[in-house]
């Protein structure tokens, strides 16, 4: 399976529970908090939804144009994902159009619905880390012998 096919079904998976989580996020702050409340559960879910969303499908992009930058590319990925939020919480610290502390509970409790989906999903799809036939002494292989023995 292509690492951007693999991306998408691990993006469906994840997004499903995070977005249930979000909506009874949104009725809890709204209960709690009022419109304040589910505006900032409502925001915290877009937040982390469009955030890993477009980590995920970046990700895989990466993978299916060059693999070997898979780790690179996710640490870069993280890291502006981070910064990004850094700058929105900076912002938006001492704001009265919607509850902050919902917000950051929504956050939190998102990302922890989409990262255990994710990690779900990834076993599931059995994504190849490493081609069949590409070993050593295969077309295309390492070299050397596969017998263990000298030549």
């Amino acid at each position: 399976m292509p690492a951007s096919r693999a991306s998408v079904v691990v993006l469906r998976a994840a997004a499903g529970p995070t977005v249930l989580v979000g909506i009874v996020a949104i009725a809890l702050g709204a209960w709690q908090q009022g419109g304040a409340g589910a505006l900032g559960a409502a925001i915290g879910l877009v937040v982390v939804v469009v955030f890993f969303s477009v980590g995920q499908y970046g990700l895989g992009v990466i993978l299916d144009r060059n693999p070997d930058m898979a780790l690179s590319a996710a640490l870069v990925l993280y890291l502006v994902k981070i910064g990004v939020l850094f700058g929105f919480i900076a912002a938006f610290k001492d704001t009265t159009v919607f509850d902050p502390k919902v917000f950051g509970l929504t956050v939190l409790a998102c990302t922890l619905v989409w990262t255990a989906a994710e990690v779900w999903a990834m076993g599931k799809t059995k994504m190849l880390v490493i081609e069949p036939g590409s070993g050593p002494g295969r077309p295309g292989g390492g070299a050397g012998p596969t017998d263990g023995g000298t030549s």
